[in-house]
């Protein structure tokens, strides 16, 4: 069976998401006040619709308790919306609520409210494109909870030719690759120790957050 999703507010970042969300398999309901966004999102979605989503009763028709994930993509233009529809959504018995924050206080009242989970798409692509700027070879980041990250990263001219347990990365830099990215076909294989970094390689690190930093600034 495949898995169901809501999606509250078609702005740019909703719409993007519900967009992504059904090409990756999952029914999508994606709710908007605004008809035209409705009416983009129709094209590509299961289902679609025309709403306030911090009407109770008009949203418990939308049954976000049958569908695994619930997500508020209001933008911070309408805080208010975002925090009584959150709000709504686990009243009503969503089991997993996602709710987007355009600040930290915003944030926190969403979490108060009972979101599962809160997400700041604009400051997490923000810190991701400045790991960009600043350390050449960096090609993207995602975070891994709290304290974690992700990040790609294009072998450094330094360590090329060299074998992977003989740097040991994890001792000096506190950071692990757990996957090289090879080849113009993109093969992604699973390094052993002994595997032997080659220009255009493509690392993927999981690390704290500045050890990819420190590695950089050593090689």
């Amino acid at each position: 069976m495949r898995k169901q999703a809501i999606v509250i507010g078609l702005g740019q970042f909703g719409m993007a998401l519900a967009r992504t969300l059904t090409e990756r398999g999952v029914e999508v309901l994606a709710i908007d006040e605004d008809p035209e966004r409705v009416r983009i999102a129709s094209g590509f979605v299961v289902e679609a619709a025309c709403f306030d989503a911090t009407d109770e009763a008009t949203l418990m028709r939308a049954a976000p308790e049958r569908r695994e994930v619930s997500v508020c993509a209001i933008g911070s233009e309408a805080k208010d919306a975002s925090i009584i529809c959150t709000a709504l959504l686990r009243q009503i018995g969503a089991p997993r609520v996602v709710a987007r924050a355009s600040d930290d206080l915003h944030a926190r009242i969403l979490r108060l409210v009972g979101a599962h989970e809160v997400v700041n798409p604009e400051r997490d692509f923000g810190a991701r494109f400045a790991s960009q700027l600043v350390h050449q070879g960096v090609i993207g980041e995602l975070p891994l909870g709290e304290d974690l990250v992700i990040t790609e990263l294009a072998t450094p001219q330094a360590l090329v030719g060299h074998v992977l347990g003989s740097l040991e990365l994890p001792r000096r830099f506190g950071l692990t690759v757990v996957a090289v990215r090879r080849g113009t076909n993109g093969v992604v294989l699973i390094p052993e120790p002994r595997e032997v970094l080659a220009a255009g390689d493509v690392l993927v690190i999981v690390s704290k957050h500045g050890a990819v930093a420190r590695l950089l600034e050593r090689s």
